[in-house]
């Protein structure tokens, strides 16, 4: 299943990634293409994909309720009276009975069908959650009105979008982690929040289940699975699309009629072609960019982005602001082959113009601030923390041991950098860090007190020493 993953995080209308729709998942979004559902947002979110891995985050019209913890956006009134939801929750389900799942709902065709299956399996009552890491209002419009349809009888919504980017964007963007080369882990570190906040909602509400709409195939039901457990392991886990006998879209779409419920339209384009001009919602096509290039100049503290241009802003708004900016000049699109944790390969098309900015800037100013050993263990470190994260283990000790040294190395790379953008690439024009390491007296050929050019033919004989041998030896 091929996916368009935007992970350029958020724009006014996505903050996150973006996330493919076979449904539809704001996150950091992907286009998932076809097979079952599904769908994200990588670093700026767009799509959830639920059904397949990510769940819209949006906000849906209707009524705003407040909770404590300020998070709670809104709770959509039931949409059946509350008489019919008890009466119907009553009576163990064809598979069991549970008394109230939360699950994690995108508005998308897999997960608006997953509310009915599990009243009718489980015997329960639905609570869909649906979290805003930045896909923008348009994802949100009409959420409460399929909820409802569909048969939960509450939406829970809340704004992840500070603690996304703040306590997991940041934090791996710090540490370099970039899987495969090319993957910067939109959709891998969604996840661990979406479900982090699922986990909360469910203690809210009284829930003795959490549930979402990842394939049986996909790496989404990893991640999810393996923060529940790691958070609260005495929820159970409802994994519909390991337990139906739905095994692809037509079927689901005769289940959602079959159940009165809402079908959205969305075709995914076949994962062997090119991707067309509008599966992308962060970026232009870099040959319809502007003419003319565009410097930007991020400022950074101990690995962590604050500024953009000399401005301060919050982490949402930073990596908001540097999306609408690299996606108008088509920046941060990337086309992959990847392999999934579950073993297979799949297409995966990303754009995460955020994203991308902040990588080039960050790497850039470490080249002043860390020596070649440190950089080296530091880069093959980042390797298997962006293997951690992609296979779900966000809340492993190990992941949280890497942080701690990625924190620790990183507490010179301070300074900024600017770049240039043009036509979907990103040139570097000038960094300065109060801690480099640079030092032009000494990097030059004038003769100085610190370098004595003479020195370096003792140097050379010693460090060839083992050729000078090897090459006697054959003689």
């Amino acid at each position: 299943m091929a996916q368009l993953k935007s992970i350029s995080a958020f724009s006014s209308s996505n903050l996150a990634f973006h996330c493919p729709k076979r449904e539809s998942y704001p996150y950091h979004g992907k286009v998932c293409f076809p097979g079952k559902l599904s769908s994200f947002q990588e670093l700026a979110a767009t799509k959830s994909e639920l059904q397949g891995n990510t769940f819209a985050v949006t906000s849906s019209n209707g009524i705003v309720t407040r909770a404590r913890n300020k998070q709670v956006i809104r709770a959509v009134l039931p949409t059946y009276s509350e008489t019919e939801v008890s009466g119907s929750t009553k009576e163990r389900g064809l598979r069991g009975k549970l008394n109230k799942v939360v699950l994690a709902y995108s508005g998308g065709l897999d997960t608006s069908v997953i509310v009915p299956w599990l009243r009718e399996n489980y015997g329960c009552d639905v609570v869909c959650f649906t979290a805003d890491v930045g896909q923008g209002l348009k994802e949100l419009e009409g959420l409460e009105k399929k909820a409802k349809a569909s048969g939960a009888s509450q939406l829970v919504v809340k704004d992840l979008k500070e603690e996304f980017v703040n306590d997991y964007i940041f934090p791996c963007l710090r540490a370099g982690a970039i899987y495969e080369r090319k993957y910067l882990l939109g959709t891998s570190m969604a996840r661990p929040v979406i479900a982090k906040a699922m986990v909360d909602v469910a203690k809210e509400v009284g829930a003795d289940a959490v549930a979402h709409g990842c394939t049986g195939k996909g790496n989404d039901q990893v991640r999810f699975e393996l923060t529940f457990f790691a958070l609260n392991p005495k929820l159970n886990v409802v994994a519909p699309w390991r337990e139906w006998d739905i095994r692809g879209r037509e079927d689901a779409i005769e289940y959602a009629k079959k159940h009165n419920v809402p079908v959205p339209g969305d075709i995914l384009e076949d994962p062997e072609n090119e991707p067309k001009k509008d599966m992308f919602m962060l970026t232009v096509d870099p040959e319809d960019a502007p003419n003319e290039p565009e410097y930007v100049d991020i400022g950074i503290i101990s690995g962590i982005p604050v500024s953009v241009n000399g401005k301060k802003l919050s982490p949402a708004s930073l990596l908001d602001h540097l999306n609408q900016i690299g996606g108008k000049h088509g920046i941060g699109r990337v086309d992959m082959v990847e392999n999934r944790l579950v073993g297979m390969k799949s297409r995966g098309v990303y754009e995460t113009p955020g994203g991308t900015i902040l990588f080039a800037a960050a790497r850039e100013l470490e080249s002043l601030t860390l020596d070649r050993e440190t950089m080296q263990v530091k880069d093959s470190l980042a390797l298997k923390y962006a293997e951690l994260v992609y296979a779900g283990r966000w809340f492993d000790p190990l992941r949280e041991s890497l942080d701690s040294f990625m924190e620790e190395i990183s507490k010179t790379t301070t300074g900024s950098v600017t770049l240039k953008l043009y036509k979907g690439s990103i040139t570097v024009t000038s960094r300065k860090s109060p801690y480099s390491l640079y030092r032009q007296d000494i990097s030059s050929f004038e003769s100085g007190d610190v370098y004595d050019q003479a020195d370096a033919a003792g140097f050379i004989r010693l460090y060839g020493l083992p050729i000078r041998v090897r090459a006697m030896l054959d003689s």
